[in-house]
């Protein structure tokens, strides 16, 4: 067996077995890693290099600054300002659904439906209404959002990181507009979507008090992270982890002024709680396997069958990067995929003579709204099932899908249209 198939071997066994063992996939990530390092196919010396460190630096200090601010009281506020503006229950999940997707522009997504699903909670008790419908919303627009901004999901970080590009590059790129208004725009054909779901909700609503404020200053710190990072887009030569380290940055000065101001350990221990070391474990081993299949010529293997399967047709294989990704990360968690496809789609954009924008773009739009077709596509909606379940409702595969699928065809299918335009 040659280095190459072997190679393929290993990579198609570490994909099943992160597929068969969700829970422990990056324990499967980091022991695929080990083992291409012992067969030699990535050099120990190589190992380093393979990681991308400015993506998981950006990774653990979002999540670090994204608990303060929870932990803040602010998200709540906002939801209850917002919801003292609406007539009924209808605009209530308008509204509330929309906040949820502005929120998760800048924050993780399961974090988004941690902090907005009480809020929901709360209304539908008050209105003697299942929470179902609503917290399904919140999750799948949750995720649509997540791939308008930089910092607005693991994909997006991934991406941007992959791609070299820059917090305003999602929003202006090479003089055109970026993934941002494609998301954007299928953001706003999804209220009509919304509005037809919850029709028959007309009851009145109102909110008795708003929740108070504990702290502002993560509020100002998650500001300043986007600030700093859009003008860190306009440094033309900085070291690759400079995003990263401004993340790191701001979350350690929100630790350290949160020690002082508490005299406690408790905003260390919060903060640390809540960054998700498991996926920066899957992460740091995912590169590594992908440095090592990309070393054995398998992502060039791929990507070549793939270009021979489209008939090197630019338009045909936009079309099966966004709608393969969309039925893919139905079933399969979209972050192995991602970080699998990006190298995969910069070669065939070479060997297409493409633009590699329009496939990236395409990749992260299918990718990232594809797991909204099923209750499991997507860890926002297996958190929101999971908090529904526990204040006692079931949540059927019926009940979601009649959400999931026409909000995910509906956005995609904009998102799909607006990037082909502008890009192709």
């Amino acid at each position: 067996m040659n280095e190459t198939t072997l190679a393929l071997v290993l990579f198609f066994i570490t994909y099943m077995l992160m597929i068969a063992f969700q829970s422990w996939r990056f324990l499967v990530a980091a022991g695929s890693a080990c083992i291409f390092v012992t067969l030699g196919m990535m050099p120990l010396s190589q190992v380093a290099d393979a990681i991308d460190w400015n993506v998981l630096l950006m990774l653990a200090g979002t999540m670090g600054t994204v608990a303060l601010f929870i932990d803040s009281k602010m998200p709540s506020r906002i939801a209850d300002l917002l919801l003292s503006k609406c007539r009924n229950a209808q605009w209530a999940a308008v509204s509330i659904s929309l906040f949820a997707g502005a929120v998760s522009a800048f924050v993780d997504n399961v974090a988004t439906v941690l902090m907005i699903a009480p809020v929901a909670l709360a209304i539908c008790k008050k209105l003697n209404t299942s929470p179902v419908p609503m917290l399904i919303t919140i999750s799948v627009s949750s995720n649509l959002q997540g791939a308008a901004t930089l910092v607005g999901d693991t994909t997006s970080i991934m991406l941007g990181g992959y791609a070299h590009l820059s917090f305003l590059d999602f929003f202006v790129l090479q003089g055109r507009a970026g993934i941002f208004w494609a998301v954007e725009l299928g953001a706003i054909a999804t209220v009509p979507v919304i509005m037809i779901l919850f029709r028959r909700d007309k009851e009145p609503i109102s909110v008795p008090a708003l929740t108070p404020v504990k702290d502002f200053f993560p509020t100002y710190l998650l500001l300043c992270t986007v600030l700093l990072l859009i003008c860190a887009s306009f440094v033309p030569e900085k070291p690759d982890i400079t995003n990263g380290v401004i993340c790191m940055a701001l979350c350690i000065v929100g630790i350290v002024r949160g020690l002082i101001r508490e005299r406690s350990l408790r905003v260390l221990m919060t903060a640390l709680r809540e960054i998700d070391y498991a996926t920066l474990i899957l992460l740091a081993g995912l590169f590594v396997v992908i440095g090592g299949i990309t070393n054995a010529g398998v992502v060039d293997l791929i990507a070549a069958q793939i270009v021979r399967f489209g008939g090197n047709n630019p338009f045909l294989m936009y079309t099966m990067i966004v709608w393969g990704s969309v039925l893919i990360s139905a079933f399969v968690d979209n972050i192995p995929y991602v970080a699998t496809m990006l190298p995969v789609v910069s070669s065939i954009a070479a060997m297409m003579n493409t633009n590699p924008i329009l496939l990236y773009f395409g990749l992260l739009t299918g990718a990232t709204l594809g797991g909204n077709l099923t209750p499991i596509g997507a860890s926002a909606n297996i958190a929101a099932i999971g908090i529904l379940n526990r204040a006692g409702y079931q949540v059927t595969g019926r009940d979601f899908m009649r959400i999931g699928v026409p909000f995910t065809l509906t956005a995609v299918t904009v998102g799909y249209l607006f990037n082909w335009f502008l890009w192709s």
